[in-house]
């Protein structure tokens, strides 16, 4: 079965999935200091490639203070001692219940779930029986823990694939709709979408598939026009991410409410902020985790607004804009301060005890770092977009080139 963009797997490699688990183990993650509620809290961090859906319900429980992490002071946390202490709030919570099977699932949660989204409903996801990928136990590790799991990949109900996409009901059977259909007209289901848009029919006007369309049952060709439909919205909806979800979302979601957000092939917290008099709306913010911001307190939230990240505004505990150390603030650039912490770093300004000093001198040291990363961060992003614009931009000329040549499909 070919792979569609936008795949809702997590990043796994299923032959060498045991031995990432054996790794993943044996890892450490930085804890950051956080305000949430009213209460000083620390939430585990992750690396570039970290276990998003390990450490999003681990984050979630934290936040609802039904993990303690001890003692206060210490600045890592361990696999080990995180699922103790997740598998002590399951057993806690469900003395009566067989929790096993929820048990067992964990580790698999280090490097990645196979989920499968359902795109009529934000909470819908059916379970995949693989169990090297953690499928339906995965689902019960979220329910036992009381966490709910959510998605914002809806199709639009007034769309034109709305009804399509609804036959086949989730992801899987959605690509399984796509596959029989270029198996039965040979692999010529390559339709340009601005052609199955212009026929009456949503199944184009001329050429070969497998069968001419004048030979084709009924059923035959809904099956198609089924597939052409559903492969424009997942092609359209790379992101995961739909605004007819997003604002499902917003509407449906409770106020003061953590769940964890299926998106981009990850796992991250979503929360619904409660109404305030300077936000008298609620708004939706999912936690900045991300390794690179641990030296930036600023940035803890990260306004959840369209489905590109276009908008994306990072926000402090207090859901207050933030300023990164890392970039421009009081009328200086990054530049600049950095080279003045690293003047201080130097011993300029530096004054107390020696131990004081050291202290002093390892903590600038260890800011400059974070506000290098968050720079070639901020860079790699930049290249990402203009990447996109240019694939985009060359997708567009090779469609142009294609309509002057021919106009295939059913």
């Amino acid at each position: 079965m070919s792979t569609t963009p936008g795949t809702p797997k997590e990043n796994t490699n299923a032959s060498t999935k045991n031995a990432d688990v054996d790794v993943a183990v044996s890892e450490v993650w930085y804890l950051k200091p956080i305000m949430f509620a009213g209460k000083h809290t620390r939430i585990i961090t992750q690396n570039f490639n970290g276990p998003c859906s390990f450490i999003a319900i681990c984050n979630i429980l934290i936040l609802r203070g039904n993990l303690e992490i001890l003692p206060p002071g210490r600045t890592t946390v361990s696999y080990e001692l995180l699922s103790q202490l997740v598998a002590e709030y399951l057993l806690r919570i469900s003395p009566d219940v067989d929790i096993s099977a929820a048990l067992s699932i964990m580790p698999y949660t280090l490097k990645g779930m196979d989920l499968n989204p359902v795109f009529v409903d934000a909470h819908g996801f059916r379970p995949q029986m693989r169990r090297d990928l953690g499928g339906g136990e995965g689902l019960e590790l979220f329910s036992h823990a009381n966490i709910p799991l959510v998605h914002g990949w809806l199709v639009d109900p007034l769309s034109p694939e709305y009804e399509a996409v609804q036959r086949a009901g989730d992801y899987d059977a959605s690509v399984n709709v796509v596959a029989e259909a270029d198996h039965f007209t040979q692999g010529r289901l390559v339709v340009d979408e601005n052609e199955a848009e212009g026929s009456s029919s949503g199944a184009g006007s001329s050429s070969h598939t497998g069968k001419q369309n004048d030979i084709w049952t009924t059923e035959e060709r809904m099956k198609v026009e089924d597939a052409i439909s559903i492969r424009q919205f997942l092609n359209a909806t790379q992101s995961q991410l739909t605004y007819h979800g997003l604002f499902h979302l917003a509407s449906a979601l409770s106020p003061n409410t953590l769940s964890a957000l299926f998106r981009g092939s990850h796992l991250s917290v979503l929360y619904k902020s409660v109404p305030t008099k300077r936000h008298p709306n609620p708004i939706l913010y999912t936690l900045v985790t991300d390794q690179s911001f641990l030296n930036e307190p600023s940035v803890v939230w990260e306004k959840f607004g369209d489905v590109d990240g276009q908008s994306a505004e990072f926000v402090d505990s207090y859901f207050i804009k933030s300023a990164p150390v890392g970039g421009d603030y009081a009328g200086e650039t990054g530049e600049s301060t950095l080279a003045a912490i690293e003047a201080q770093i130097a011993g300029i300004h530096l004054s107390g005890s020696p131990d004081e000093r050291l202290a002093r001198r390892l903590q600038m040291e260890e800011d400059s770092k974070a506000r290098e990363i968050y720079r070639r961060r901020q860079r790699a992003l930049v290249e990402k977009q203009q990447r996109k614009a240019w694939a985009e931009a060359e997708k567009l000329q090779k469609k142009q080139k294609k309509k002057e040549k021919d106009c295939v499909i059913m």
